[in-house]
Parts: structure tokens; sequence; C-alpha cells
């Protein structure tokens, strides 16, 4: 099998530019060891577990492949650097951040040989990380599901791109080898799909709901505010529709009860949520109400990526969803991925000419 070499493949050590999202209640052991075994770069979630169960969950992972990954965390948690210590005690290869880590964070992590890539949503950012000495960044557009931006990748890539000098791996709206060649063709070191994991053998997520997300049309997403009080693309469900037509006081008091169920599930004292919620509010630059919201994202996720509870839970979903129909292994996924994409590249290379030749005409 061909094999595609980038700044990323080289950076991590992985053998292919193909990267896992850290989705949280589905980017666990079982999807990271196999995207790993896959030659792929897998991503644990950490910020929906709590200390001990990402350390189970890193544990778990190493008893299932020797290859590198990473773990995700919450730049703006209370304990990141607890959990920035976890991960250079146990070794791990990468740590990606949602949010941009401090820069004496990136320097002790770097010291320590993990290699460092945040994820970001505009290109000023992209500077700022790597001004700090992060080593690569993701950059999702805003076909991506979760937390997302207005811009589309095909525009946000290139913007950061000539930004920045670090590898850039490209993310929103990817599923295939046609869009792995793309983002090569732009200049990325590789593509981080998310939903397209999601929809794997692998994935934990029970069947009942990948089968919800192959029913869906491309059309079936939305960009919500009422989800958490930032905008997040979500699978248009009753529950969404109803969340959406909501007023804002029924919202706040589901989410008050939301956090108190997370709170109960985790074992974290309201102290650490209310610190959390600080760091969260400074961080994003979000108002208290947008904050109480974002309670409302853990539990409404876990109802339906966990427990399969459609009705009561929300469903993070990319664009890509309309179009994707079936359930591969990861290592049929990535090899078919990387096996299209060297394809296309070929093709490509075939339209080529001589300064001499007379151009193709249609």
């Amino acid at each position: 099998m061909s094999v595609l070499r980038t700044p990323l493949t080289e950076l991590v050590g992985i053998e292919h530019p193909i990267v896992q999202t850290g989705m949280g209640w589905v980017a666990g052991p079982s999807l990271v060891s196999a995207t790993a075994e896959a030659g792929g770069l897998g991503i644990l979630a950490s910020a929906t577990m709590t200390f001990a169960e990402l350390e189970a969950a890193i544990a778990k992972t190493k008893a299932h492949t020797n290859k590198p990954f990473g773990v995700n965390i919450r730049a703006d948690a209370t304990d990141a650097p607890e959990r920035i210590d976890l991960l250079i005690r146990e070794r791990v290869a990468v740590a990606s951040f949602a949010l941009a880590p401090k820069q004496e964070l990136i320097a002790k992590l770097k010291d320590a040989g993990v290699v460092v890539i945040p994820s970001i949503g505009a290109a000023k950012h992209a500077v700022k990380v790597a001004s700090w000495g992060a080593d690569a960044v993701i950059v999702q557009g805003g076909e991506g599901g979760g937390h997302t931006g207005p811009v589309a990748t095909t525009l946000l890539l290139p913007s950061v791109l000539d930004a920045v000098d670090i590898p850039v791996v490209a993310a929103g709206g990817f599923f295939d080898g046609r869009g792995l060649a793309a983002a090569l063709a732009y200049g990325a070191a590789g593509v981080a799909m998310g939903t397209r994991f999601l929809l794997t053998k692998e994935s934990t997520v029970p069947d009942a709901v990948k089968q919800e997300y192959l029913r869906r049309q491309l059309q079936d997403t939305v960009v919500s505010l009422k989800v958490d009080g930032m905008p997040h693309r979500v699978l248009n469900t009753e529950l969404v529709d109803r969340l959406e037509h909501s007023g804002r006081w029924r919202g706040l008091t589901a989410a008050v009860s939301n956090a108190a169920k997370f709170k109960g599930m985790t074992g974290m004292k309201w102290s650490t949520m209310v610190r959390d919620g600080l760091a969260m509010r400074k961080a994003k630059d979000l108002t208290w109400s947008q904050v109480i919201m974002a309670a409302n994202t853990p539990m409404l996720l876990r109802a339906g990526l966990v427990e399969g509870n459609t009705q009561a839970g929300v469903l993070a979903a990319g664009q890509v969803t309309g179009i994707i129909d079936d359930l591969p292994t990861c290592k049929e996924l990535i090899d078919r991925i990387v096996a299209e994409a060297v394809t296309r590249i070929d093709t490509i290379a075939t339209l080529t000419t001589d300064p001499g030749t007379p151009p193709i005409t249609p």
C-alpha cells in the first residue's frame, strides 16, 4: 500500500496523516487504540472524564496499542496542570487542546517531549499559539460537528496556512480520500475527522444511534445556540427543535438541573464547577447565561451518545453525516482513505503538461 509522508506523520511518528478527534463520550480507548493500530492518530477525549477515569483510559489504550496516541484536555479546567503531569508521566505522544493552553503549559509539555496540537478557529489564534511554541494546529471549518465557527474550511484553511509556518491539520467536512488529497493540495499536513470515526465499528456509540446518523441527509444538521449558549452543530432532532423554540428561562433551568446531574455522576464539587465556569467565562468571553447553559452539554451528549436516548439527548454531528453510508472498521476506513487520496493525487499529476504542449480543450 502507498503511504503519504507529511510534516504531521514525521512530527508524531504515525503512518498516515489522519487524525481521529477527541469527541466527548465517543473517543475512548476502543476507538483511539483502533485508530492508532490502523496508523492514524487517535485522541482520547478527557473533558468528560474524571482524573481517575482518564488514568484508566490511558492505561487501557496503552494495553491495546504501543503506537502513538493523544489526549485532548480542556485548557481552562482547574485540574489541567495535573492532567498534563499525567500525560508526561505516562509518555503520551500528543496533547491536544480545544482552547489555547497557557504558554507555560506548552513549554512544560514540549520540554517533556510531548507534541502540542491546539485546535483553533481563526488565523489570529493560530499565530498566537505558534508564537507560544505549539508544534501544530488543527483548524476546523464551520462544516464540523460540535462547537464550530461560521467560516467554511475552504476559506479558513488557506487563511491559517498563510499565517503560520507550523503544520496545519484540516478539519470540518472530511470523510474520504478526495478530501485528504484536497487538504494536502491546499498545503495542510493531514486531516482530522470526528463524525466519520464516530461511525465506525470500534466506536462505542450504540448501534441504534449510528443508524440514526446513517439515515440523515445533508440538510439534517443545525447550528444551535440553545444547546449550551455557543454555536453547536448537531443533528436536528425533535429535542433540538424544542430547544430552538424554547424560552430563555426554560433553557437555563434545564442547564442547572443537568449541571447537578453531571456533578453527581463525576463526584465534582460545586466549588470546582464554579471555578471551571469562571475560567470558561474568562477564556471564551461568555456571559453568565452562556456559562450556565454550557452545563447542558455533557449530560445532553451523554444521553444521546452513551445511553442511546435520542429523545432526551443531543447528537453532535458534522455536515458529512448526510454523505456517510457505512460502518467500516478504523483500519478499513483509513486504508480506504489513503488509497483514494493516492489515486486522486496520481490522477492530478497526469494533468500537468510541458510548456509547449497545446492546452487541453473540453
